[in-house]
């Protein structure tokens, strides 16, 4: 599930450096049909190379518009809350919602998130049932219930 995929086929990529963690929520979201286009990346920086591609240009286009990113802030190489500045702060992904999933409790952490424009902040729950029931719902909330400004896999309509 960690394969580059053609444009427009993920509908979630998660990132996130911890396999046990990952496991678990590729396995929630599996048990419920949500994970059939799911990415699953292990650092900041092969999130950000799979979306924004090699170039730095703003005029390139964007290798891959998910409908959500499952975001990890504790990340190798680069740490999430650039990961999220990053896709925030350009005008091509800044519509994706980012869903913070982290074990951070501190105040700090969700203060910096939420500046920085994430969708959600949730605290990983240590309990693996209430592990899987959180993963659940955050996947049933973004991929089902919530409507994008498009109304289908590219926010941005392009």
């Amino acid at each position: 599930m960690s394969a580059s995929p053609p444009p427009g086929v993920v509908e979630i990529l998660l990132v996130e450096d911890n396999p046990s963690d990952a496991e678990l929520t590729i396995r929630a979201l599996t048990r419920h049909n949500l994970a059939n286009r799911l990415v699953w990346v292990k650092d900041g920086a092969e999130a950000l190379d799979l979306i924004f591609g090699p170039s730095a240009d703003p005029d390139t286009p964007i290798s891959l518009i998910p409908k959500l990113i499952l975001l990890d802030l504790k990340l190798p190489k680069v740490d999430g809350h650039e990961v999220l500045e990053r896709i925030k702060s350009d005008p091509r992904t800044r519509m994706i919602p980012v869903a913070v999933l982290t074990s951070s409790r501190e105040e700090a952490d969700l203060l910096r998130a939420y500046k920085a424009g994430t969708n959600s902040f949730i605290v990983k729950p240590v309990d693996f049932d209430s592990f899987i029931e959180a993963v659940r719902e955050l996947g049933l909330y973004w991929l089902l219930l919530n409507q994008s400004p498009a109304g289908d896999a590219n926010p941005l309509g392009s």
